[in-house]
């Protein structure tokens, strides 16, 4: 992998595009390379040498290197020195002011490097919702069966950082982001498409470019290469050169529920299908194989993670794990926080946190996976999607308390007060500005013995820094006068 990357910068000027975590990897990485005839870091934040202190032996470093200095592009013109280097190397989290067609520059990154010398043993995932539970359970699973595996990606660790961990068989388990697949043009050999329901419109615009940047986790395969896929969302026959396992649930009944939009891509379903992974209540069906899921000895909750475990297990089967060493890999998975995570009960109230719910398929989820759920807390940063879906959801339930907060709350509850006029109970509708509020509120009014959930149905930003700093802040919130 060193050998690629100094080919690919031998006697360029380089351009690290943000500074952040990524960033940081890659200048750690072309620095050990070597090679670069320029390099230079770009970001709107400002940024001085003193914060390349996490460089080990900095100063030798950079003289291996070739040069004397580190240069900095810094404030809201940073893009435009793009155009003065020969490859900008741009993290996922960066959105390009132009085109990316307009620039004269090669614009890669981390993912793209690594695709291009280790293709062949990628399982790349990615998916609107889940994508986190089914890399981090695939891997557990993989590690505790004694398989050789690395975890990287979007799950937070930049691939960069695991280039030493590589050895001659390892398996590279990456989660995908749609900002880490825009731009690629190599595909896994092994890829995992999960679903695509709306999200991301404040970038991308339209559906249309959004299920677009998720479609590269399969636009470039080649024969022989294997796509793990909801049949909702597989590629049309014309044009895609590898083979789908389909992967879904036989009574699902409402697909666009669980599943996302029918024919998302507007293609028709792929017919050149190999096998097709059914889930069945608990069971999953694959091939002669029938495996139970171990329901009551698990900590994944709900049908939508029966599903991602369905995916897990037929990329499993096709690996060479026993249904043993699944069942056990499975029971031993502990569930990444903020995804439907219980965090303790207080005055005979039990608490979810769901943080990581950022559309209204997945509040929707949580609600028909607690079925005592009492009251719910919904509302974040506005991003113009539609929570039709979400309205009419809970205008038939259950739910005795839906405290409504922040952008998108309010626009919930101006939707339902003017365009519903059978919702029913709209008395269960309430209204506060922030999570403190919500959960202050929660407090008083949810009954002993049922449940309060965090699923806001919206994203964090503007807000809090992330989900994982509001699931924290809910976390406190209900606990700091529990104690």
């Amino acid at each position: 992998m060193i050998d690629h990357i100094r080919k690919r910068i031998e006697n360029k000027k380089v351009l690290i595009l943000g500074f952040g975590r990524e960033g940081k990897s890659t200048l750690k990485l072309f620095l050990e390379a070597g090679g670069a005839k320029e390099l230079a870091v770009g970001d709107l934040k400002e940024f001085s040498r003193k914060d390349l202190a996490y460089l080990n032996e900095e100063t030798a470093k950079v003289q291996a290197a070739g040069f004397e200095e580190i240069n900095f592009i810094c404030g809201p013109d940073y893009q435009k020195a793009m155009d003065d280097y020969d490859l900008v190397m741009k993290s996922p989290g960066i959105v390009l002011e132009r085109p990316v067609e307009e620039y004269k520059a090669e614009i890669l990154s981390q993912m793209q490097l690594i695709f291009e010398v280790y293709r062949d043993r990628i399982i790349g995932i990615t998916g609107t919702k889940g994508k986190s539970t089914t890399t981090t359970l695939l891997y557990h699973i993989l590690k505790e069966s004694g398989a050789p595996a690395v975890l990287a990606g979007n799950i937070g660790i930049p691939v960069f950082d695991i280039v030493h961990k590589i050895e001659k068989d390892s398996l590279l388990i990456l989660e995908l982001s749609c900002h880490q697949l825009e731009y690629m043009t190599v595909s896994p050999k092994r890829g995992v498409l999960l679903n695509i329901y709306e999200e991301h419109l404040d970038h991308y615009g339209t559906m249309e470019k959004y299920v677009a940047s998720k479609e590269k986790i399969y636009e470039n395969q080649m024969p022989g290469d294997l796509l793990y896929v909801h049949p909702s969302v597989a590629p049309g026959e014309d044009g895609y050169r590898g083979t789908c396992i389909f992967v879904e649930a036989e009574d699902e009944g409402d697909k666009e529920r669980l599943c996302g939009k029918e024919d998302v891509s507007g293609n028709e379903v792929n017919i050149k299908s190999k096998a097709s992974v059914i889930l069945r209540g608990c069971h999953i069906f694959y091939g002669q194989r029938d495996f139970k899921i171990p329901v009551e000895k698990i900590s994944l909750l709900g049908a939508h993670n029966y599903l991602d475990i369905a995916f897990v297990y037929g990329m499993c089967c096709d690996l060479g794990i026993g249904d043993e060493q699944f069942e056990a890999g499975l029971i031993s998975y502990v569930p990444l926080p903020h995804r439907l995570q219980y965090i303790g009960t207080v005055d005979g109230v039990a608490y979810y946190d769901d943080s990581i719910s950022t559309i209204d398929e997945t509040t929707i989820q949580a609600l028909n996976t607690i079925g005592n759920a009492d009251t719910v807390l919904i509302g974040g940063m506005d991003r113009d999607i539609s929570y039709v879906n979400l309205e009419e959801y809970l205008a038939s339930s259950k739910v005795a308390h839906i405290i409504l907060m922040e952008a998108t709350g309010k626009r919930i509850y101006r939707e339902i007060m003017e365009n519903m006029p059978d919702f029913a109970g709209k008395d269960r509708l309430y209204v506060v500005e922030h999570l403190q509020d919500a959960v202050a509120l929660a407090k008083e009014i949810t009954k002993k013995g049922g449940s309060c959930i965090l699923s806001p149905a919206a994203a964090s930003y503007g807000i809090f820094k992330d989900f994982e700093k509001r699931g924290e802040c809910f976390k406190k919130l209900v606990l700091e006068e529990g104690e």
